[in-house]
């Protein structure tokens, strides 16, 4: 039975899939024959948000088992495709290749980190906790440890890493429906987030699944689609990953060039004077002298006037909107000074080679940067295990042993992705060097007008040459993948598929995160600690009422747009390492492992990583060991897990019934693979 109901899937998704294609290659031919840009680009996301609504609708389940765990019915193959979408999040499509493309080789630390993760997922978690059964990681905590201190701890924990990996999927969301659609950024966030909805209100975990294997068919063609194209066009050949390495080279021989370029060095020198003359107005300002403050406000208000005898209307509402986010104090004004100066330090650097490891003026900078790399490809190893909504997709299955097929479908469905993002990279900043460095301002192509729009994209010509320097370029990393089939000057239709493809893979993770929040607070604590008589009835309306609170302030929050994409992304995963990843795999491998020792462990590991990150990133704490803050639970998880073990042997041993879970869990059953089934 088993086995027609996956035959049926898979006749179901092949006709999809090829349906997508010949829509693709529809809008290609329309757009060839005058189809304007912007209507290829809404043709694009109404079709798409209009499949998954479809999908959403077609789940819809009164059903508690099917709401939370899509019925334990889900194989392998598209459990794998749908925890690779549910994965491969706006970070992995937007940000992986970018960050590669702004940091070259210490960006590998992304790649290793989240892949790494996937081993330890299936050696360590995945098959337990599905043997566990039930229906969130919270109840596996109540269940191991008893009581609800270490279940509200994680249910703390899981909100916590949750909410901060959806805000940058709808900070995602808005990027793409402002840039594609012609709507602001604010407008778009909450544009999207209708998107989200429709695909996770009605069906829960089962309509968000089977959305997520029709969003990963459309999110691995938009991003294979345009570095083929690029591959063939550069060096004939259209298979970008065996031949990035030649065309790394062209690229090294370019940045030897830009490097030597004396209108590069007195741009570099010119940002070194700018830093400077920043620092002397930052050191003025903290010695109490106002008249800068005073002086920097009227140049802003001086700026606006000069836009209105202009007329310009853009340039109107960039020195308006300048006006109205001046700081309202010196304290205000200082901070972002000194965010202003460090952005011209940057770029008074000299270039770094993108394949440089470890790059740095000296071994002290090379050794820090060393330990940055590994820090943080241990935290992104660790916080992949222990991802609340990750984990979640292994209770789907129909068994255990489907279970760990599944961690192998989803680490092959996402490596066809990060296989392919450093020669993404690569072909990008190829095409950027030799296309747009050294070309005449004035020139420019429409492209980085239309991203600047968005604020993605910025140019400044500092030494006054009309000529465009690599330091005079700031390229958001979040745009290199979406501007790049612009960049490279493909079909627009390819632009819009890859706007398709990012709305998919960030829609997706949304609803994962979206539903896991939801799940925690409606499962966890609504029905485990305040109403074990609930109604099934009133606790997925529960569930529904929560979902839409927290996707309404998790859009408010990435409206306000906090940070890059991938640094929400690797805060959550230093968070939810540190709260989970200790207290999982002791539970599940150490039977003298004990509430006490879990509750300890669980409140220092979180409570260490976010005192560490928020105090460095937001209050200018000095940095151990020249650890940044994404890194943060490098801290955290040692300190979790010393915690656990020195409290645990400190306490009373669990009891038989609980060392008995820890049998069950870990070892199959004499008569077949038995699962723990629960209502």
């Amino acid at each position: 039975m088993a086995s027609a109901f996956a035959q049926q899937l898979k006749k179901y998704y092949s006709f999809y899939t090829g349906g997508f294609i010949l829509f693709v290659l529809a809008l290609a031919v329309a757009e060839s024959m005058g189809m304007p840009d912007k209507w290829i680009g809404w043709t694009f996301m109404a079709a798409t948000v209009a499949l998954y609504a479809g999908i959403g609708i077609m789940s819809r389940t009164a059903d508690v088992s099917e709401y939370y765990v899509a019925g334990r019915k889900v194989p392998a193959l598209f459990n794998g495709m749908a925890t690779g979408a549910d994965w491969m999040s706006a970070a992995s499509f937007i940000g992986m290749a970018g960050t590669l493309y702004a940091k070259g080789y210490d960006g590998l630390a992304f790649v290793m980190g989240w892949t790494g993760g996937y081993v330890l997922v299936a050696l360590f978690l995945a098959p337990y906790l599905r043997k566990f059964g039930q229906f969130t990681i919270p109840d596996f905590m109540g269940a191991r440890y008893g009581g609800n201190a270490a279940r509200t701890i994680a249910v703390v924990g899981a909100i916590l890493a949750s909410f901060t990996y959806v805000t940058a999927q709808i900070y995602g969301v808005g990027i793409i429906t402002s840039r594609f659609l012609g709507i602001t950024f604010e407008v778009g966030v909450f544009a999207g987030l209708a998107g989200i909805l429709v695909c996770s209100f009605l069906g829960g975990m089962r309509a968000v699944t089977w959305t997520q294997v029709a969003q990963y068919v459309i999110l691995i063609i938009a991003y294979l689609v345009p570095v083929v194209f690029m591959s063939y066009k550069v060096t004939g050949i259209p298979v970008p990953q065996a031949v990035y390495g030649t065309v790394l080279q062209k690229v090294t021989e370019r940045e030897n060039a830009i490097m030597a370029d004396p209108a590069q060095l007195t741009a570099r020198e010119a940002y070194a004077e700018r830093a400077k003359g920043i620092g002397e107005k930052i050191k003025a300002l903290e010695g109490g002298d106002m008249a800068v403050y005073d002086a920097e406000k009227q140049g802003v208000v001086a700026k606006l006037d000069e836009a209105k005898a202009g007329g310009d209307a853009d340039k109107i509402g960039k020195a308006q909107k300048a006006v109205d986010e001046f700081p309202k104090n010196s304290a205000a004004l200082v901070d972002k000074l000194k965010k202003d100066q460090a952005t011209a330090k940057e770029k008074s650097s000299p270039l770094t080679h993108h394949a440089e490891a470890f790059p740095g003026k000296d071994d002290k900078a090379r050794n820090t940067a060393r330990l940055n790399f590994l820090a943080l490809t241990f935290c992104l190893m660790v916080g992949t295990a222990a991802l609340p909504h990750i984990l979640m997709r292994f209770y789907t299955t129909p068994s255990v042993k489907e279970a760990r097929e599944s961690v192998f479908w989803s680490l092959f469905f996402i490596f066809l992705l990060y296989f392919t993002a450093p020669a993404y990279a690569v072909f990008a900043k190829y095409e950027v060097y030799t296309s747009l460095i050294g070309t005449h301002i004035a020139d420019l192509p429409s492209w980085v007008a239309s991203w600047a729009k968005v604020g993605l994209v910025k140019v400044e010509d500092i030494n006054h040459d009309g000529i465009l320097q690599l330091a005079e370029l700031t390229l958001n990393p979040d745009v290199i993948v979406l501007a790049t089939p612009e960049i490279a000057g493909l079909p627009y239709v390819v632009a819009g598929l890859v706007a398709a493809g990012g709305l998919a893979a960030a829609l997706s993770t949304a609803d994962g995160l979206l539903l896991t929040i939801a799940n925690a607070l409606s499962h966890d604590v609504y029905y485990k600690m305040i109403d074990q008589n609930a109604s099934t009835t009133r606790r997925l309306a529960v569930s529904k009422g929560l979902l839409l609170v927290v996707a309404l302030i998790a859009a408010y929050v990435a409206s306000l747009k906090p940070d890059t994409i991938l640094s929400m992304v690797a805060w959550a995963f230093s968070i939810a390492g540190s709260c989970f990843f200790p207290a999982l795999v002791l539970g599940i491998f150490w039977k003298r492992a004990t509430k006490a020792g879990a509750v300890t462990g669980m409140i220092v590991g979180l409570g260490l990583t976010l005192y560490y990150l928020i105090n460095v990133k937001f209050y200018g704490m000095d940095k151990w060991f020249g650890i940044t803050d994404i890194s943060a639970g490098i801290f955290g998880i040692p300190a979790g897990f010393l915690t656990i073990i020195v409290v645990s042997l400190l306490s009373k041993a669990p009891d038989t019934k609980t060392q008995d879970l820890v049998e069950h869990v870990r070892y199959p059953a004499l008569k077949g693979d038995v699962s723990t089934e629960a209502a």
